[in-house]
This record gives C-alpha cells, structure tokens and sequence, in this order.
C-alpha cells in the first residue's frame, strides 16, 4: 500500500469509528420520544416515568348553581334602641359605660328636672282634687236621699228633690273628672320612673331592652335640653344580620327564610348557617346588586358589627368530573392536562375549567370521569413536550 492510501485510510476509519460510537452512546440512553404531535411516549424503565403520578379522573357531587357575595354583620335593626332624656334637665348620674351588658328595665341614667317637680306637683294636686270631689259627692248624696224623704213624705216640693238629684249628678261627674286627672298625672310619673313617694325628684331613665352599650354621649353633670338627641345605643346583638349585596343575574337563587353559608375573615376555616331575613324591593342603579340580609344567632357574641365576610348559597348539583389543581398546567393561553392513554403514552388535552373547591378543579368539557391523568409532574411533560416540538 502506497503512503498516499495510507493517508487517505486513516482519517477515514476513524470518522467512520466516532459515527459509530455516537450511535451506541445514542442506543444506550434514548431520549422521549414524540408520537403524533401533542403527545409524548417514555420509555417503561425511563426515570423519567417514575417521576409522574398518574390518577384516575374522578367525580364529586358540586354545585351547578350557586351564589356568592361579600357581606359584611350588622346588628339587627328591629333589635337597636336609641335612648333619649325623657326630659330636659341636669344628669344626675350615669350609671353604664361603653361595653356593658345590661338587662330591660336596668337603670342607665337619672336626671334632675323641673319637669320632674311638675309632675310631681300636678300628682299632688290632682290627688287632693280627686279627695275633695269624693267629699263633695258624699255630701250630695246625703243631701239627695235627705231630700228624696221628705218628697216621699209630701214635706218639700217636687222642685227640691229635682235640685237635689242634679247636684248629685254633678258631684258624681266632678269626681270622674278628678279620677281622670289623677290618672293621667300617674302615668306621666310612670314614665317618668317617678311615683308620688318618691322625695328625690330624680327622673331614672332604663333600658327598652337587653343589650350592650355601643355609644354613649353623655357624662354627669350635663345639662341635657333636647329631648330627641339620642344620649345612648343599646344592641340585642343574641341576633345579628350578615348583609350581602348579590348581583341582580343572581338573586333568582334566593329566596326568603333559606338557610345560606356564611364565611367570616375573622374565623378563617369556619363555615356558619344563617336564614335569610329580608330580601330588598329594589335593584341598587349603580352596582346592579340587590341587598340580602341573613340572620344568624349570636349566642357567645363572636360575631360582631362590620366584620367582614361573604354569603354562599347552593341552588343545585350535579356529579361532575374533578382533578387536583396541580394536574392543569396553562399554556399559550390553554388549559392542559396529560392523559396517559397506554402505559407510558401520554396525550396532551385542552380542557375547558370550571370553578375551584376545596383543592380540584372542575371539568367542564375535554375529559372523562375514569380516564387516567397525570396529577403530579405535568410540568415536567410540559416542559419535554415543547422541546420535541
């Protein structure tokens, strides 16, 4: 063989010799490789493979139609008082404080007031009215049956008996009227929480009902002279509303006395039931929503006036399909998920998603209840899949 051959041999046998060894170190760890576009086959013994959780689809009884809006609590309304000074005058004492709990008829606060010594005084003079109306009639009587013997004994003329009997009738309606002013006099001191024993003259005013102080605007030794300014708000908060404004496209789902869920942000975790009490007449113009308030029972005052939260309310279910939310990758604007159709042949599929519960996702077109997904790893797919392309 000439020098020349040899030179030419040589470089030859050994580009044919790396060709070789490429394809061996090639045959020996073989990559993914792609089937029809948007699918992807591992080998079984591929590490790859064993890093995949694949899961059958299943299904899980979820709401169809349902509402939720954000609502805040307010105390109940028809359970607010707003407490005035029955009358004008000086604050004798006051007797609560912010944040007391205070049970009907507790006093709350007195006041020293001219009013309260007119009341007393018209009680006083009524009472003595009322004794000498009955002294008067007790008198006409007498005179009247005095009389009524004679006539009957023909000693006076009919004219005597008849002035007697009016006299009567007179006395008779002078203490009707006295009995009448005696009472109303009562009552004023009544309301006034005074009664005619009572020497102090102070007027004591006590709560409407059972509650806890929310504002108090008034200190002792304050002259207090309008009488429609409220001195205090007492709450029955045992009951509370969670008001909600729900979107006019859903409040068909609402009706009057259905129980709703409610979710607190100061009970994160915790799910509460209250029935709806009242259901606005009128749509707000500008954010076309509708005022729902549901009552809830306050028994250990958790819930308290402007926590927020928000209303939840399931019309209808249905069974529908459900993956873990870890299983829907998104891409290119896509939702996709990998289903394994054989053993290591995976199928890349567009769903189409629905709302999420409690970790899954709902399917609502795309899948099939039974069929085998991959739950854990479909990033990592995603990821060899837009490399093979």
């Amino acid at each position: 063989m000439t020098r020349s051959c040899r030179r030419l041999i040589g470089p030859l046998w050994f580009a044919l010799a790396l060709a070789c060894g490429s394809r061996a170190q090639q045959a020996s760890d073989p990559p993914p490789s792609a089937d029809p576009p948007g699918s992807i086959v591992l080998p079984l013994d591929s590490p790859i493979l064993k890093q995949l959780r694949r899961e059958a689809v299943a299904t899980l009884e979820l709401a169809t139609d349902e509402v939720t809006a954000p609502g805040k609590i307010e105390a109940n309304p028809n359970r607010i008082s707003k407490v005035v000074a029955p009358v004008s005058g000086r604050i004798a004492s006051v007797l609560v404080k912010v944040g007391d709990a205070v049970g009907r008829n507790q006093p709350l606060f007195t006041i020293e007031s001219p009013d309260a010594d007119a009341a007393m005084s018209a009680d006083l003079q009524t009472a003595a009215a009322l004794t000498q109306a009955q002294a008067t009639l007790e008198k006409a009587q007498t005179d009247f049956d005095r009389t009524r013997d004679l006539y009957e004994h023909d000693a006076i003329a009919k004219k005597e008996l008849l002035n007697g009997q009016h006299a009567l009738t007179q006395a008779r309606a002078a203490v009707e009227q006295a009995e009448a002013s005696r009472a109303q006099a009562q009552r004023r001191l009544s309301v006034l929480g005074l009664s005619h024993d009572d020497s102090t003259q102070h007027v004591v005013v006590r709560a409407p009902l059972s509650g806890k102080i929310l504002e108090l605007t008034v200190v002792t030794g304050e002259f207090r002279n309008d009488t429609t300014a409220p001195v205090m708000t007492i709450a029955d908060l045992s009951t509370i509303w969670v008001s909600a404004q729900v979107p006019e496209t859903y409040i068909r789902y609402i009706h009057p006395r259905e129980n709703v869920e409610i979710n607190l942000i100061a009970y994160p975790g915790e799910t509460f039931e209250g029935r709806v009490s009242r259901i606005a007449d009128t749509v707000d113009p500008q954010t076309r929503t509708v005022k729902v308030q549901a009552e809830i029972e306050n028994p250990n005052g958790r819930f308290r006036p402007e926590m927020f939260g928000n209303i939840h309310h399931i019309r209808s279910t249905a069974r529908v399909p459900v993956v873990p939310a870890k299983a829907v990758v998104e891409a290119n604007g896509r939702s996709i998920l990998f289903v394994e159709s054989t053993p290591g042949h995976f199928e890349e599929r567009t769903v189409v998603e629905g709302s999420r519960s409690g970790g899954v996702i709902r399917i609502i077109s795309g899948l099939q209840a039974g069929e085998t997904v991959v739950v854990d790893g479909a990033m990592l797919l995603n990821s060899l899949m837009r490399k093979a392309t």
